[in-house]
């Protein structure tokens, strides 16, 4: 069971023993994480569920696919390491991951 670490705006942490195969935005909704509105569900079709990954992890989750980058133009304040959270799944390779949570969502 793989360990993720979600930091919200205020730098609360919220340190979460997660299911392999969940996604971040599913175990952020499932946790109460303030500011992860994840508006659309996971469908990728908003930007509501927005973070930036954290840089000694950003390698290793990699790149949005087209369709994530598409949606990540409507994200607030777009970093590098920006992703929606409904795209990045857990899995044992990523046990320890830390995503932060933007000031807000688009």
């Amino acid at each position: 069971m793989p360990k993720l670490t979600i930091v919200a705006f205020d730098g609360t942490k919220f340190e979460l023993d997660v299911a392999s195969g969940s996604t971040v935005m599913e175990n952020a909704v499932k946790n109460s994480v303030p500011g992860v509105e994840a508006e659309c569900g996971g469908a990728c079709a908003c930007a509501t569920c927005h973070v930036y990954i954290d840089d000694s992890w950003s390698e290793k989750v990699g790149a949005p696919d087209v369709m994530e980058e598409d949606m990540l133009d409507f994200a607030y304040e777009q970093k590098p390491t920006s992703r929606l959270s409904c795209q990045v799944k857990m899995t044992d390779d990523l046990d320890g991951l830390v995503v932060h949570v933007p000031e807000r969502q688009a």
